[in-house]
């Protein structure tokens, strides 16, 4: 009776793990399998920052902006899809109604948090623009 009721037990709890679609796990995760890395990112690196994936209309690239505003100039862009390590985010001027910005680690620039899914919480940043 005890063994009858453990196994249907665990064999109720693997059915109900099945109906969880992978996708909850994955967008979890602070490191998708889909994005790419550089292989030179060392530990302490990955640990300290949030990542973000771009997501931008008609697979645009997005751009990289100098300060957290549309009216700072362009620095580089980034491709919709790819992960980004983002170091802080900021209050800046509007884009469709947010004004919230994230600092990108290695570009020294900022993007519009409107196309950037953060897979975790992003920290403030310290020192506007810095």
């Amino acid at each position: 009776m005890i063994r009858r009721m453990m196994r249907s037990g665990v064999v109720a709890a693997v059915a109900a793990l099945a109906m969880v679609p992978a996708v909850a796990f994955a967008d979890s995760c602070p490191h998708p399998a889909s994005g790419r890395y550089s292989a030179q990112q060392d530990t302490a690196t990955r640990a300290t920052h949030a990542y973000g994936r771009v997501v931008t209309p008609n697979d645009a690239r997005l751009n990289v902006r100098s300060g957290p505003d549309t009216a700072y100039r362009v620095v580089g862009t980034v491709r919709a899809g790819r992960v980004r390590a983002l170091a802080c985010k900021t209050d800046g001027g509007p884009v469709r109604g947010n004004h919230r910005w994230y600092r990108l680690t290695h570009h020294r620039g900022f993007v519009s948090a409107h196309y950037v899914h953060a897979f975790r919480a992003v920290p403030w940043c310290r020192v506007l623009g810095n």
